[in-house]
């Protein structure tokens, strides 16, 4: 069973369409579940410099168990995740990287990649010195939709359809990927993987990473649980309950032989998803090890997430 959704969504706005009427993008002023309200008042227009067209959008879903039809449907879906009208894995988002357009993400606005020599050319001539932030499939959250309470040091680090929970802080390496994201108060100093929940009170440190399943053949969905600590250069590909901590260095992948305190060996995927864990690399032997812990590891600076 499907946690998708299968209520339907809505959607109104402005979409960017490349001269050979390929959507580059859509910005959506006006979006919910269910039934839909009135249209938006944004009017077409025609930006001759990036030689593209700018139109008024309707989208319409039936149900969010759908994969995605098109484009400006998957444009919706990654709006409703970071507006938080849904939480990660509540929208089928089965096929979106063949729907999206690969573009040239500027100063200006999307360009199609392939035009973005001409574009340039076009701008120079205009006195305008084009900045191009990116090459990618998607764009920053930031440059469409900015939740409220919270902070992000590097705008370009945080894709479009990622899910910050108010009391979100997202660090200078941090990176949060689309349809993954955090559910509370989270220290993000590491990377959150395209799929990963990071649950509430919970720090990733710097440098750490969260194996995701967007490559690799990969299926679980890693999860986070609350009030964990994700040790700096720590990593892990399995999910974590509440109140575990891996310790700063220490990888932990769902083959990992760990050792437990009567001396078993067990693969790690066995502890998957087990409150109150630790795991650390002992330094004297090498070996990956695991316990039961009590008690806080420290907690949140509280004053760093009122944002």
């Amino acid at each position: 069973m499907s946690g998708y959704l299968t209520t339907g969504a809505w959607g109104s706005g402005v979409a960017t369409y490349s001269s050979s009427g390929v959507l580059l993008d859509a910005w959506f002023d006006r979006l919910g579940l269910d039934e839909p309200e009135s249209g938006s008042e944004l009017a077409a227009s025609r930006d001759e410099l990036r030689g593209v067209d700018i139109k008024p959008i309707e989208v319409r879903v039936a149900s969010l168990e759908q994969a995605p039809a098109d484009a400006a449907d998957a444009y919706l879906r990654l709006h409703l995740l970071s507006t938080r009208h849904i939480r990660p894995h509540q929208a089928n988002l089965d096929g979106i990287f063949g729907l999206l357009s690969n573009n040239a993400w500027t100063d200006l606005g999307p360009v199609a990649a392939e035009n973005l020599d001409a574009v340039r050319l076009t701008a120079r001539r205009k006195g305008h010195r084009l900045r191009v932030e990116s090459v990618d499939k998607f764009p920053r959250m930031t440059d469409y939709v900015m939740p409220s309470g919270v902070r992000i040091a590097d705008a370009s680090r945080v894709r479009l359809g990622a899910h910050l929970a108010e009391g979100t802080t997202v660090m200078h390496e941090g990176f949060v990927n689309f349809n993954a994201g955090t559910l509370g108060n989270s220290m993000v100093e590491g990377r959150i993987a395209g799929g990963v929940v990071v649950g509430d009170g919970s720090d990733i440190g710097g440098g750490a990473s969260i194996m995701g399943t967007l490559s690799g053949g990969g299926k679980e969905v890693v999860s986070i649980g609350e009030r964990c600590l994700l040790g700096a250069n720590a990593g892990i590909g399995i999910s974590l309950g509440d109140d575990c901590v891996v310790a700063a260095g220490c990888y932990v992948t769902a083959g990992s032989k760990v050792t437990l305190p009567d001396g078993e060996i067990v693969k790690a995927r066995e502890l998957s998803g087990v409150d109150n864990l630790m795991f650390w690399q002992n330094s004297v032997t090498g070996v990956l090890e695991a316990k039961q812990r009590t008690g806080s590891w420290g907690s949140l600076n509280a004053a760093l997430h009122k944002n």
